[in-house]
Formats: structure tokens, C-alpha cells, sequence
């Protein structure tokens, strides 16, 4: 994967390549500073908070989750690791490799939907889902802001299509998959997700209980409605609904 940065700077490219099993790509170039003030998106200001809309995407809450799961693991964009010194772990690192309004000229983006091998991340993990990909679409289109909200979710969606799944894709499968099985368990397909719903794992997890894996790993807790929501489908069968 090649990763350049798209910002109006100038670049020093870095030199010397190193090669992770799990995150193989080429050098990427470096910059200083971050973000793209100049096109009027891309803030380093405090994240801003709001109340949740439903015609906005959300740094905090949606896009940060996914490149934790999926990119800034340990092996690859973590601040360990760095694979071909590309960090994924903060806004100010991510926005380096974004274009606010410009989705075309965002690395964060087209290395994502690349179809080859050289797509982020890299086989033999996942690639994002179609809504995952939407999501950064949005918010990049939107300005890529350091933006959260408060107030977006509803208990009485606890459906496993409708809320476990996609909370699930977001802040646990990118960890949790055949080719990246964190602590040996896999939460990739319903099937494999139920069985550590049904075992007591999944929740005691999620809620920080003693004797359990804090989860998701390196990240926030989730919102007590988020819980509420995988509680409630839990107590409901775990259905495939």
C-alpha cells in the first residue's frame, strides 16, 4: 500500500521500508503538523460535541471506533508498531491522510476501497463493510471535523442487523477475526459472535465487569445505551434478526 500525504505542504519523503505480515504496504511520505486548515475542515481544535444528528458523521463516535478496530492495532498503525511509519492512533495522526470535502485525495479512504492487494487493511484481514466505507466517505465529505455527540441511540433498537452487528463491526471485528484472533476469539459472523454472547464473555466484557477483558481494547467504554442494546438483544435469543 502506498500512502502519500495530501495535504498543500511541502513533503520530505522518508526513506527505508519494513515489512509487518499482517500490514504489508510501502513507505509512506511524512509531514508536519497535521490537518488541512486551509480548506476550512480538518480542525486541530478540542473535539467539538453536539448532540447527535442524523445527517452527520461523527469522528468520537463512528470513525475513530473503526480505525481502532481495523487500522491501529498492535502489528500495524499502533504507536508501537507504526508499519512504514504510518500511526493511525489520534485525529491529528488521521487527519494527515485525509483532504477535508476532498474524498478523491484522501488516503484514508482510497487505500480502503482498493480491490488488489494493496487495500487497507490488508488481506488476509477483512476489508471495511460497505457501511463502514460510507461512513468515512460522509464524514470526510463533511469536513473529516473532530466532532462527537451525545444522545444517538435508542434501546428499543436492539436488533442483531439494526444495532449488535454494526456496533460489533465497529469497535470488535477488526480485532476479532480469523486473520487477527485478539485473545483467540473470533467475532466475525453471527454464529461465532452468539457463541461468546451466550457464554457471558461478550457482556462482561463490554461492561468493564470484574474478571473480564475490558473491551474494545485501547478505546472508550461503550454508552450505557450501546450496552443496553446487546444486553436486551441477548435476554431476546440472540436472534439473527
Amino acid at each position: 500500500m502506498k500512502w502519500q500525504n495530501i495535504n498543500h505542504l511541502s513533503v520530505a519523503l522518508l526513506v527505508g521500508s519494513f515489512f509487518i505480515i499482517t500490514c504489508k504496504h510501502e513507505l509512506p511520505g511524512s509531514i508536519s503538523g497535521g490537518g488541512d486548515a486551509s480548506s476550512g475542515g480538518g480542525s486541530l481544535l478540542p473535539t467539538q460535541t453536539t448532540n447527535c444528528s442524523t445527517d452527520t458523521t461523527y469522528f468520537v463516535n463512528e470513525i475513530q471506533p473503526i480505525i481502532n478496530s481495523s487500522c491501529s492495532m498492535s502489528g500495524c498503525h499502533d504507536a508501537v508498531t507504526r508499519a512504514e511509519g504510518v500511526e493511525l492512533t489520534s485525529y491529528a495522526k488521521i487527519i494527515r491522510y485525509v483532504s477535508p470535502f476532498n474524498l478523491s485525495s484522501s488516503k484514508l479512504y482510497t487505500e480502503c476501497i482498493k480491490t488488489n492487494n494493496d487495500r487497507m487493511p490488508p488481506a488476509p484481514m477483512p476489508a471495511l463493510t460497505l457501511l463502514q466505507l460510507t461512513k468515512i466517505s460522509k464524514w470526510i465529505n463533511q469536513g473529516a471535523f473532530n466532532n462527537q455527540c451525545t444522545g444517538g441511540c435508542d434501546t428499543t433498537n436492539f436488533t442483531y442487523s439494526g444495532a449488535v452487528r454494526i456496533m460489533n463491526d465497529t469497535y470488535c471485528k477488526g480485532c476479532h477475526n480469523p486473520a487477527s484472533l485478539g485473545g483467540g476469539i473470533d467475532l466475525s459472523t453471527y454464529a461465532s459472535l452468539k457463541v461468546q454472547a451466550a457464554n457471558g464473555k461478550y457482556l462482561g466484557s463490554i461492561k468493564h465487569s470484574s474478571g473480564f477483558f475490558a473491551m474494545p481494547k485501547g478505546g472508550s467504554k461503550l454508552s450505557d445505551c450501546q450496552i443496553r442494546q446487546v444486553e436486551k438483544w441477548i435476554q431476546a435469543g440472540m436472534q439473527n434478526n
